[in-house]
């Protein structure tokens, strides 16, 4: 199965997609990763992203594919994936339905409310980069230092309420159409509520995998 995963910042995509990952084994793509690794590769195609991130620019859709579609083509078919960050517009999701079958999407659905009592009170290891929260689990043991490296904690810039809520209009604005796309188009949606803060990452998981199997999925 090929999955798409979509969901604010703040939602705990990444947690749950490695979840994903261990319980269905299948892989986890997520773009900036990819892009990473391309890089670190030295391939003529890394060079190409290097240069646009270089300058702070946005990867063009054409090179975003083709490393999407270089990346897909070397996972076993046996197997599928979970899909992270892409399509962030309607050209990718179509170029994308020419790289690869997608069977469901899963999207994690968050107030706004949460996410920004998530991520305002999030604070990161300058060391190790460890993740703590100040009002709720994980918290830090001894306050601004981290539990794993004793290293100063720290808020990032992007972590303060009113970025936060520009972010998420970021994300409303962009995905909304894409969602509208995928559901003309009949693809199956899990959809996933949190209404808590501190929701439990088993419970919303369990949620997960429940709607997988209500949807003839697993």
């Amino acid at each position: 199965m090929n999955y798409l995963l979509f969901g604010p910042p703040g939602a705990g995509k990444g947690t749950h997609a490695s979840k994903l990952v261990d319980t269905l084994e299948i892989t986890h793509i997520a773009t900036g990763d990819i892009f990473r690794a391309e890089v670190d590769l030295g391939s003529p195609l890394g060079k190409k992203v290097s240069d646009y991130l270089n300058r702070g620019a946005l990867v063009p859709d054409e090179i975003v594919n083709e490393v999407l579609k270089k990346w897909v083509n070397k996972i076993d078919s046996a197997h599928g994936f979970i899909l992270d960050g892409y399509p962030r517009t309607i050209e990718q999701a179509k170029a994308l339905e020419k790289i690869a079958k997608i069977d469901a999407i899963i999207q994690l659905v968050v107030p706004d409310w949460i996410i920004i009592e998530r991520l305002s009170n999030r604070r990161i290891c300058r060391n190790c980069g460890a993740i703590y929260n100040i009002k709720y689990f994980p918290k830090p043991k001894v306050d601004s230092k981290c539990d794993k490296c004793g290293a100063e904690t720290y808020q990032r810039q992007d972590d303060k309420p009113e970025v936060i809520t520009e972010r998420l209009k970021v994300y409303e604005k962009q995905t909304q159409p894409i969602i509208d796309y995928y559901e003309t188009r009949g693809v199956k949606f899990v959809r996933v509520e949190s209404t808590r803060v501190d929701d439990p990452i088993e419970a919303v998981f369990q949620k997960i995998l429940d709607g997988l199997k209500k949807a003839k999925l697993l």
